[in-house]
């Protein structure tokens, strides 16, 4: 066990101490508490514990440095001077919030804890001394319902079930209809209950809540739904989190207290206008928790325009402070504001790019900023379907569009069942009559979210705004019962398993599964989209097998095609009849007979992808996979395949048990097909060349690029390449055409990369093929990863998977040494990567700095890589400049 003993740091910042750049040390939150004190904005005077404290707390198994007493002491004693209060003083008590503050925002995944230093005694004189009998009580069932939830560990459901009784024995809805007597009882029954389930009494000593109420929040860091959160949002394990404690303001004093959650433009579009909510005599936690139904921050105004007037200057101060969307708490006591956090807000994709790009013509920012502001994997959000406004559709409901997008999915009610049917591979929607944050896991395997109560700053909102996740909040007319699995419209009722659509940027409900269209990229999108091409040096192509999916590519934004897998186009109809015959044949006139069947299938392939690129490069791929892969398995199917070629079901069952092999993914496949069947190689290389010379005929300019696979020596190259520059320049000559070509290799065997400065000599260009040359280094198959990556992810033994990611430590140095042999050999050898890891962020930065030409993904994913390109530049010229000062 770890001893106790003074670190010699400074571990308590009073507010004021510090300042918005030690996020490290104060954690967001304190750190922009301290910033907007010495700003002058209106905060409540407090201290925050670092960071290092809650780290130094896990090291000593749970338990305080030496030296954090004597600091807290210190700090109380300033905040006792400040507030003219002193803490545990039941005639002038001081109340303070603990609330938790971690480098990056975390909402609601931490604990806090409100009108901490309340006692049986002091509530009395509170009461007294207000006049306010109500807030008194109502402070204080409020501190041991968040106490004994956070700290005590009581489920939450204990303490609805007492304020529940309470409100039907007074036979009213809201916690606002009970008076001070009926808050009073609720107070007391919440005590009673805490001692019959703990054994313990509630503490009654200030000072003994304090120390609990630090702890739990340090324990609160390694809660499942915080790890959970982290694990989703890539946030280190080991940042641990600040503890803020801050004199308490209070919102439930009354008609002209209040309080309110806003961001200072709309976190769902981006649009330059104020947005929040508010509620009147209430605390922080009913508005986000979505048990009342907030009211929007422009009808402030009416109520307590100097507040509202107040809110809108501290509004724009903060913008211009902080050069960034805000997202803001406020409370108003008795017609007094006071401000209680700032955060850089969490938005959509669609409103993280609107912002950025009006900001630069707004002059807070520059390009390269605005284009760091936004995360390229969130691109994603934009990039799929949208609902078909032109479709007739059966509208359920409206409720707030809270997450902009559509969703289509089965109805499930729980955050378990979301997760569960989402890994069977199911679209969910997750309806709920409000979230909290322990339907982390659930929100982030749904297609969607439905909530029939809570606003647009409700726990379901902000949390799906963050993860990109359709939402539509607070739809009224839909009444969820979770017990029995029930979602009723009117008249009309929905089971578990039933299919409903969300649109989330109308608020729409709609009964059945819309129709779904392709997205656009227009206005800031297409505008930021161009700063990014004009920034990046990393070429972007794509993955593409037919002339739609080029097509689609194209429009948003490839550069050439990286990856064409012709094996996709043997598939279809009568192709595969004649894969199959040629596979069949026992001679070489006879695989060459149904080779010529294929031809011009393939050459046909070949002149739509040409036509669809223009001018662009296309990079295609001779066949790749084993040839097994092409006949079936199944008995019945095999039965059906011998009558349909006319061969007995012997002879085709001994043709496939031969072609059987233990290890396909290293065996007869790649450029082992081409050399033992030449032929095939042959029929390849005239259908690409044909294409490209009769539309070079028409005088479109084409570059093919014939990409040789699975090459781990340059003999092997060598051969196929032969055949490929025969076939070449006898049909070059044949059309009496001028056309340029390449030749290259797919570097996917460790051994390629290894001898990548000798097959250099005579490949023009290197394709880096990632998936397999993952596993093949890794010595792992990607088909049966699943079975124990996750495992190792959660272990820490891989921070990602690296299906994924890149392993940049040990794959990415391979990339690196045949990137570096392979120019040294042939110094204008053209580098790619056409893997999957193409379109992964920091798969692209590696590949800025490895050198790469350029990168190819899926078509959805090539706005992400060019955006991704863009950032890998931005840091490597700010690098750069910091290196040379």
């Amino acid at each position: 066990m770890a001893k106790n003993k003074k670190s010699g740091k400074k571990l308590v910042y009073f507010f004021g101490e510090g300042d918005a750049k030690m996020k490290d040390l104060l954690g967001g939150k304190g750190a922009n508490l301290n910033e907007m004190t010495n700003l002058g904005i209106p905060v409540p005077p407090g201290f925050t514990i670092t960071t290092e404290c809650c780290n130094l707390y896990y090291d000593l198994d749970r338990k305080w440095p030496e030296e954090l007493q004597t600091q807290m002491d210190a700090n109380i004693a300033k905040l006792e001077k400040a507030t003219g209060k002193c803490f545990g003083d039941k005639n002038n008590t001081l109340l303070v919030s603990v609330r938790s503050g971690a480098k990056f925002s975390m909402p609601g995944m931490m604990d806090t804890i409100l009108n901490l230093g309340l006692s049986l005694e002091s509530v009395e004189t509170i009461s007294n001394i207000t006049k306010n009998p109500r807030f008194a009580w109502d402070s204080y069932r409020r501190f041991i319902q968040m106490f004994g939830s956070v700290v005590m560990g009581i489920g939450h459901d204990h303490f609805e079930e007492i304020l529940d009784s309470v409100k039907h024995k007074r036979k009213v809805k809201l916690d606002t209809d009970l008076d001070h007597n009926d808050l009073k009882e609720v107070a007391l029954k919440y005590r009673e209950m805490i001692k019959e389930v703990t054994k313990k009494d509630f503490p009654n000593d200030p000072k003994t809540q304090l120390r609990m109420s630090i702890d739990a929040v340090f324990n609160s860091w390694n809660n499942e739904r915080a790890i959970t959160y982290r694990r989703l949002n890539d946030i280190p394990g080991d940042l641990g989190t600040a503890v803020n404690i801050q004199a308490m303001v209070f919102g439930n004093m009354g008609d002209d207290s209040g309080t309110g959650v806003a961001f200072t433009r709309n976190p769902s579009t981006g649009e330059n206008l104020f947005y929040g909510e508010y509620l009147m005599n209430a605390q922080g936690e009913d508005v986000v928790a979505g048990i009342r139904t907030p009211q929007k921050i422009d009808n402030l105004a009416k109520v307590d325009k100097k507040s509202y007037n107040q809110l809108v200057e501290i509004r724009k101060k903060l913008e211009k402070h902080y050069k960034d969307m805000q997202d803001i708490e406020f409370t108003i006591e008795k017609g007094k504001l006071y401000m209680l956090q700032t955060r850089n807000g969490k938005r959509t994709a669609a409103a993280a790019i609107r912002i950025a790009v009006n900001m630069v013509s707004e002059g807070l920012i520059k390009k390269d900023e605005a284009l760091l502001r936004v995360d390229p994997n969130s691109l994603n959000q934009l990039l799929h379907k949208r609902i078909d406004t032109k479709e007739k559709l059966k509208i359920l409901g409206k409720g707030l569009p809270a997450s902009p997008g559509a969703a289509v999915g089965e109805i499930v009610f729980t955050a378990e069942r979301a997760h569960d049917w989402a890994e069977e591979g199911k679209n969910v929607i997750l309806v709920r009559t409000e979230t909290s944050p322990e339907d982390i896991e659930g929100m982030h395997a749904a297609k969607g979210i439905l909530t029939s109560r809570g606003g647009m700053t409700s726990h379901a909102a902000v949390v799906a705004r963050g993860m990109g996740k359709c939402c539509v909040a607070g739809c009224e007319a839909a009444k969820v019962n979770e017990k029995e699995k029930t979602l009723i419209f009117g008249d009309r009722t929905f089971k578990e398993g039933n299919i409903i659509t969300l649109n989330g940027s109308t608020g729409e409900v709609i009964e059945g599964a819309a129709k779904l269209i392709d997205p656009e990229m227009t206005g800031e999108f297409s505008i930021l989209m161009k700063w990014a091409d004009d920034t990046r040096t990393l070429n972007v192509r794509t993955n593409a097998d037919t002339p739609h999916d080029a097509k689609v590519a194209r429009g948003f934004g490839a550069e050439g095609i990286g990856l064409c897998r012709t094996e996709h186009m043997f598939f279809e109809g009568e192709r595969i009849k004649a894969v199959r015959e040629m596979i069949l044949s026992e001679t070489l006139d006879g695989r060459k007979k149904a080779l010529a069947k294929l031809m011009p299938m393939q050459k046909g392939d070949f002149s739509g992808l040409f036509k669809e690129m223009k001018d662009l490069p296309v990079t295609i791929r001779l066949l790749d996979p084993p040839l097994h892969e092409f006949l079936p398995q199944d008995p019945k199917d095999i039965k059906d395949l011998a009558k349909e070629m006319n061969v007995s079901e012997k002879v085709l069952k001994d043709k496939i048990d031969s072609l059987h092999e233990f290890n396909p993914m290293l065996g007869h496949r790649g450029c082992r097909l081409g050399i033992v069947y030449p032929e095939i190689t042959e029929m390849q290389a005239q259908a690409i060349f044909e294409a490209a010379c009769e539309l070079k005929k028409k005088g479109q300019d084409i570059v093919p690029e014939v990409m040789i696979p699975l090459v781990g020596d340059i003999k092997e190259f060598r051969n196929q390449k032969d055949i490929i520059v025969k076939v070449a320049e006898e049909t070059i000559a044949k059309y009496k055409v001028q056309l340029k070509y390449m030749v290259g290799t797919m570097i996917e065997v460790p051994r390629g990369a290894l001898m990548a400065g000798e097959i250099a000599k005579e490949a023009e260009f290197f394709s880096f093929g990632t998936n397999d040359l993952t596993q093949m280094t890794l010595g792992i198959s990607r088909d049966d990863a699943g079975k124990f990556i996750p495992k190792y992810i959660e272990l820490g033994i891989y921070e990602k998977d690296p299906f994924a990611v890149l392993d940049q430590t040990g794959v990415g140095q391979l990339v690196q040494m045949a990137a570096k042999r392979g120019r040294e050999a042939r110094k204008n050898l053209k580098l790619g990567i056409c893997g999957e890891h193409g379109g992964d962020p920091s798969s692209v930065e590696f590949c800025h700095r490895a050198g790469l030409n350029y990168v190819s993904c899926s078509p959805f994913r090539v706005p992400i890589a060019r955006l991704a390109a863009a950032h890998a530049k931005i840091k490597e010229t700010v690098k750069s400049t910091y290196a040379n000062k």
